[in-house]
């Protein structure tokens, strides 16, 4: 750090924090607190030829936040990295958006975690909103996915935003990507239900990246009579949508898991959320099949009770027609149903939360 202090430099120091919001004052004490240091230099804090930056960790709890950081770092600032895409592809920009379009970070990190790269082919089983093919689009991949929403796919209906009753001529997926110069990735977007594989087989994908339906703002539905889901749906000979019932999360997970295994290339990526009831979590509920390696599972948290884990996977073995239901053999499927009571789960939660705030402001 020597050659970084000399008298004859200029410098300023940032501040950033993870899970806490300090105040200026916050700021410049903690600054302050540096005079240790043997900085030379004079202070520039609009051309400095040096910057050097504090990073805090409190934590990944925002229900419980510490007095003082879990880590602290201090370095000096190298180069940037693409944070900007961040405010560039905000969702609160985006031409066409719905209740779950995925934040524009997030869908950065699937992509990397996907290690999407040029001339790649992307695919969302449950494209909705097209929020995920856009940061893939980004990275040159060419990007396609499939919704059982007929409305989404086609842009129709009641729009998502504030002061705005209906969804506007040009509100589609392939607008969003023309919104970023991307439409040249753009392949296309289906009706389909993900239960029901539409597509000829053989490994035509290199990654999968997606955010399943859990049942919170989005329903959890596949095409099929509730009582006959086994058998071919029956249609509407006036509006010709498919009669739908609900789909399990249990069997959204392995419907996809099993895909996956089948469609994806040698070395491709399954990249998707996984919905948590924290209390119970284990590490045995994450959904396995024996052509896809897990690489990575990290969690997001939702609320104290409630969190969402990004599961990477990787495809290490050929698809066999014996794997094509392996995981009904395995002694460890019956944790994996309690996924199916997410919904309940989540809504408990927030039912005794507001009763403890009513009881709270009562007193």
């Amino acid at each position: 750090m020597l050659p970084y202090l000399q008298s004859d430099s200029t410098y300023k120091i940032h501040i950033h924090t993870f899970n806490k919001t300090l105040t200026q004052a916050q700021k410049i004490k903690k600054i302050d607190a540096l005079e240790f240091l043997p900085f030379k230099g004079k202070v520039n804090l609009k051309k400095p030829e040096h910057i050097f930056w504090i990073l805090e960790d409190y934590g990944m709890d925002p229900n419980n936040v510490p007095e003082e950081p879990f880590h602290l770092y201090f370095g000096r600032w190298i180069a940037d990295g693409q944070r900007e895409l961040i405010e560039s592809y905000s969702v609160k920009k985006r031409h066409f958006i719905g209740n779950t379009s995925m934040d524009a970070c997030l869908s950065f990190i699937m992509a990397n975690h996907g290690r999407v790269k040029p001339n790649d082919v992307v695919y969302d089983p449950f494209v909705g909103t097209g929020g995920l093919l856009i940061s893939s689009a980004h990275f040159g991949a060419y990007v396609c996915g499939t919704d059982i929403d007929y409305n989404t796919i086609h842009g129709l209906g009641k729009a998502t935003r504030k002061n705005q009753k209906w969804r506007g001529p040009d509100e589609n997926i392939r607008a969003n990507l023309r919104q970023y110069g991307l439409e040249k990735y753009y392949l296309d977007a289906l009706v389909s239900d993900s239960s029901r594989p539409i597509w000829r087989k053989g490994m035509l994908f290199d990654a999968i990246i997606t955010d399943p339906p859990y049942g919170i703002r989005e329903a959890t539905r596949r095409t099929g009579a509730q009582k006959e889901t086994d058998k071919t749906a029956e249609r509407s000979t006036e509006n010709h949508i498919f009669v739908s019932s609900s789909y399990h999360l249990s069997d959204i997970f392995f419907d996809l898991l099993k895909f996956a295994a089948e469609y994806l290339v040698m070395g491709g990526r399954l990249v998707y959320w996984l919905p948590i009831y924290r209390p119970e979590y284990t590490e045995e509920i994450i959904p396995r099949h024996p052509c896809l390696k897990l690489i990575s599972n990290c969690e997001q948290m939702l609320s104290s009770h409630t969190s969402r884990r990004l599961i990477t996977m990787e495809k290490v073995k050929e698809f066999k027609d014996q794997d094509q239901n392996s995981y009904l053999l395995d002694g460890q499927y019956m944790p994996y149903k309690g996924h199916n009571s997410f919904r309940e789960k989540y809504f408990s939660g927030v039912t005794k939360r507001i009763a403890k705030e009513e009881k709270d402001n009562q007193k």
